[in-house]
This record gives structure tokens, sequence and C-alpha cells, in this order.
């Protein structure tokens, strides 16, 4: 009897303690006990959730991007060349290839090299090493030295920027020119990736050939083929007498030129090349006055029918479109604008902007407009052209200009319907698409007897 007495008296004792009164809210404890205990259970749920959400969505981004990366080599694996005609120029497929740098890039060709035949000299890579890279080969910096003699000043033939190019002679008596890319805040492993990227592949008698490079601990060379009639801006502004020897014949050929080799790297390439530099000290001419364009690291790559914006304007004043220098809108209309100043800069000999001119004449594009509303077209003709184009001809290439200039990006024809407008008989086009004839050069590499004129400096 006085056991189960006491076990009533703590049954009634713990009854009256949960139906105590708490300080918290006046509540009774088993209320606030339970609660706590709704508190616990929901806080330990949505920390199962989100734990559970989050391995979820970790899993999601594994699988995109192991389908991206698929998706992706499966495209490389698709890359092939094709040749097509884009009215009258060469048209190839899918020519830009990935180059890997730096020692590692070294190491990979070595050892494909030393899987095949033997090398015929320690710097030498064999074929197999030059097909597992696609495009060119690689040059030892030992290799390059000898050929340009240490990097020799007399071996300078142009100098920028970005970096000094040399003439130099290869071991197998090839004469090439090997751009030496400066370092300054790692611009020459950008430039190097830019133009790897952009012509590494590509093969067009209008562009310079890039034959190979060279990437030895920070230094990064760039090996392309030698063209030996000097660059446009020499033969426009330099000391070459009282008549030029560029006759609007010529003049033409060149533009065609130039021309041709932005419109194969606009309309023939996936994804476009935009070279946002175009200027005549970029377009370089053999002894046949073929035109080549060259430098291309500002280039950019950009997709089909996009654009690129970018808070740092890149190019030359005086070449660079309006609504790239004030907005950072880069696509290829760029191009066509810098064409359309290099075109009037070809038919005037005179540079887009001259601060030493009368201020009316000052800006080449002012001018040039003026002339041409003023009916004065034929006056803009530069003085040193030996004989005259015919009134047609000149009309066309005057109207030519203007239509690439035009403030408004969007109506600028593009570089492949230039090429039409240039050679065609009647502007704006012909009924049936114009092929160049094959003729004989304007000038053949033995009739060159001008030599190439020096500027007063390098721009």
């Amino acid at each position: 009897m006085a056991v189960s007495g006491n076990s009533s008296d703590e049954s009634q004792s713990l009854a009256y303690t949960l139906t105590a009164k708490t300080p918290f809210l006046g509540l009774k404890l088993y209320l606030v006990i339970g609660i706590c205990l709704v508190c616990l259970i929901s806080t330990s749920i949505l920390i199962f959730l989100c734990l559970r959400s989050n391995r979820r969505s970790e899993r999601r981004e594994i699988r995109m991007k192991y389908n991206s990366g698929m998706l992706i080599s499966k495209l490389k694996e698709s890359d092939r060349e094709e040749d097509c005609e884009i009215g009258g120029f060469e048209r190839e497929k899918k020519a830009i290839v990935n180059a890997e740098l730096g020692r590692e890039m070294r190491s990979e060709i070595e050892s494909e090299a030393s899987s095949g035949s033997t090398t015929t000299s320690s710097s030498a890579v064999s074929a197999d090493g030059l097909n597992a890279i696609g495009w060119g080969r690689w040059y030892g910096l030992k290799d390059l030295e000898i050929a340009t003699r240490g990097f020799a000043d007399e071996n300078v033939i142009g100098e920028g920027g970005y970096g000094i190019v040399y003439r130099g002679i290869l071991q197998d008596g090839s004469v090439v020119a090997v751009k030496n890319l400066h370092n300054n805040r790692g611009e020459a492993e950008k430039e190097f990736k830019v133009e790897v990227e952009a012509i590494g592949k590509v093969r067009h008698k209008n562009l310079v050939g890039l034959i190979g490079y060279c990437a030895e601990g920070d230094k990064r060379l760039l090996v392309y083929e030698y063209v030996d009639n000097g660059n446009l801006e020499q033969w426009l502004h330099g000391d070459v007498g009282p008549i030029s020897p560029l006759t609007w014949d010529i003049r033409m050929r060149i533009a065609v030129g130039t021309a041709k080799g932005l419109a194969y790297l606009h309309e023939g390439l996936e994804p476009k090349v935009v070279h946002r530099d175009v200027k005549s000290s970029n377009i370089l001419l053999d002894g046949r006055w073929n035109a080549k364009v060259s430098d291309f690291g500002l280039a950019k790559l950009l997709a089909p029918e996009k654009s690129y914006v970018t808070t740092r304007v890149m190019g030359t004043f005086g070449y660079v479109s309006p609504e790239y220098a004030n907005t950072g809108m880069l696509n290829e209309r760029s191009d066509v604008y810098s064409f359309g100043i290099l075109l009037m800069e070809i038919i005037t000999g005179r540079n887009p902007v001259d601060y030493s001119r009368p201020p009316r004449e000052m800006n080449l594009v002012d001018w040039f407009k003026g002339m041409v509303a003023s009916r004065r077209g034929e006056e803009v003709l530069d003085p040193l052209i030996q004989g005259q184009p015919s009134p047609r001809a000149l009309k066309r290439v005057l109207l030519v200009c203007l239509r690439c200039i035009d403030l408004n990006a969007n109506k600028r024809p593009k570089m492949g319907q230039i090429v039409h407008m240039l050679e065609a008989d009647e502007f704006p086009f012909r009924n049936e698409p114009h092929k160049t004839k094959e003729t004989a050069p304007l000038c053949s590499h033995s009739t060159v007897t001008h030599k190439i004129p020096v500027l007063s400096k390098w721009r």
C-alpha cells in the first residue's frame, strides 16, 4: 500500500509540473516542450531537403558538363575543310585550329616525332609530328636566332606595338619573316594564341601564311612566309619619286586582292574572323603586286550572325569604325568600314588623318565626302598616278568607298559583295557573277626595279 501511494504521488507531481505555467508567454510546460519538438523536427526536415537539393544540382551540373564535353569533342572530330565558291573566290569550311602552348606543346610534338622517322636535326620535327599539329611546324629558338643572325638590326623589316619582324633564312635556304612578340604584361602569349587560332590553318593567296612558331620559356615567335615587296603604306606614302609605280590598274588589283582576303575571313571560315586592324601597313605586296593581308594580332573569332562588345577598343586611329569606337560593338562591318578608308587611301594617296594639311583636309573621310558631293570626284585622285581611269571605273570605286563608310553599319555591303562591285563592269552588280580572268601579271617579279620606299618612321 505504501508503494502504490508513492507512485500516485509521483504521477501527480509530474502532472502538476507539466501543467504548470512557464515564463514563455505564460504557456504551460508541456506546450513549450511540444513546440520545441516541432521546431526541431521541422529544422531537421529542412536541412535534409537542402542537402538533397544541393546533391541533385551538383549531379545536374556534372551531367551538363559531361554532355557539353561530349558535344565539343564530337564537333572537333567532325571538323573538316571544304572547298566551294563565293562568287569568284575560294571558300573553305572550318579552318581554325586550337594550338597547344609552351613546353607542353613542344613535348607533345617531339613525342609524336620520336615515334616516326628520325629528324634531320635536333630542332627539326618529323612529318608525323607536323601532322599531329595540323598547320605548321615548331622551330627551336636557336634555329630562329641563326636564321636572323641573332635578331640583328639589319634584318629588321617591320616593327609595331606587338613585336619586331625580322627577315630570316632557314637552314634549307627558304626565306621567312620571323615575328618576335613583345612580352609586355603577357601580351606575347595573348597575341600568340590569337594569331594561331585565327590563321594557323588558313591558306589563301591574299592572306599571309603562318608557317610555324616557337614557344620556349617566355619567348613567343611566329614564322610567316616572306613577302618581298614591302607594304602598301610604303608605296603610297614613301618617297617614290614624281611618278608612283602604282598605276590605277595596280591599285585596283591591290584593292580587289585585299577585299578577297577579308571576304574569306568573314564568309569562308567558321567561326568567322574579324581582323580589327585593316590598314595600309598591314597589306603586304609581292613582286607581282598581289596583296596579302597580314598582322592578325588583334583579330577576333566570332560565331555566325554574332557581335562582340568590348570596353577596350583596339585598332588604328583613322581606320576604326564609329560604332566600334563609340559603343565597343564589333562585327565584320567594322572591317568593312576600315576597308572603305583603305580604298580611299589607295585612290587618293592620302593618310586617313594628316595634320600637315589645311583644316578642311585633315580628315580624309570628311574631305572625300565633300569632294564627291560637290561633283569634284576626279580631283580626289592621287596626283602621282600615271594615267587616268575611265569615268565609269572612277565612279564605281567612289561609290564603293561611300557605301563602305556608311554611318549605318547595317547598310554597308559585305566583303563578298564588294569584290563583285570592284570587279563588275557596271555598278553595283552584273547580271551574272564576274570571274577574274587569269592574265599576265601587271608587273612581274623580274620587272620590279623600284627600291621599296622607306617611311620616316614605322607606325
